[in-house]
């Protein structure tokens, strides 16, 4: 399942595995929206059935952003599904991700499904035990649907290699870190982006500098950092 860019594919042998998860993790301004986006446009250029669920930006924003791009979304209007749920509201965005998702990808037969930020989905819950638990849950049922999911997840304040909850790397197949690294003389800041992990994959290791542009993002799989 292709990425839609180009040096982030070669990373990962030619993209996502099929019915596989992915969690894009990184803090503020990395780019991790821009990364989902792209998947879901890559998809729908092949002629797949896309779900992208918001719990963050409006759909109205999404939609400017894509345009931005110079993307027509009319043409896909009957294969792109994009919806935004309320996180404050706790019970309609709870039952929306873990009861309604699944039967919309099975009655739209999306092939690729984006939750964009999971970290507010797991925020829901104050309780630890219980944030565990409903995350193990939406991801085994995830793993019966016929689709390739993508999560994109907010890094820790106090780790920036880790998710805020520290849940999802574990949960997911494959795992793209985004980061910012600073020059040695402070005078510039590179974004990068490393593949932690990729199960039953063989995938790179090294840390890449990536830029994204107004119409696509360009990863140098070819560059060193430094």
């Amino acid at each position: 399942m292709s990425f839609g860019v180009e040096g982030l594919d070669a990373m990962l042998s030619g993209g996502l595995l099929e019915k596989s998860i992915c969690a894009i993790v990184g803090t503020y301004g990395t780019g991790k929206t821009s990364f989902a986006l792209q998947f879901a446009y890559e998809g729908l250029c092949r002629g797949e059935k896309v779900i992208y669920i918001s719990l963050e930006e409006r759909e109205e924003l999404l939609q400017a952003t894509m345009a931005q791009k110079g993307w027509d979304m009319e043409a896909f209007d009957d294969r792109f599904y994009l919806l935004r749920l309320d996180p404050t509201d706790f019970n309609l965005a709870v039952s929306s991700i873990k009861s309604e998702l699944p039967a919309l990808i099975e009655s739209t037969g999306a092939s690729r499904v984006i939750i964009d930020p999971i970290s507010l989905f797991e925020g829901l819950f104050e309780d630890e035990a219980d944030r565990r638990q409903e995350m193990f849950r939406l991801i085994e049922v995830m793993r019966d649907e016929d689709c390739t999911l993508v999560l994109t997840s907010e890094t820790s304040p106090a780790n920036q290699y880790g998710s805020r909850y520290g849940l999802v790397e574990y949960l997911a197949d494959t795992v793209v870190l985004l980061r910012y690294v600073r020059s040695r003389g402070l005078t510039e800041v590179y974004l990068v982006l490393e593949v932690v992990k990729m199960r039953r994959s063989p995938h790179s290791r090294e840390i890449k500098p990536f830029e994204i542009l107004q119409n696509e993002i360009m990863v140098y799989s070819e560059a060193s950092l430094f």
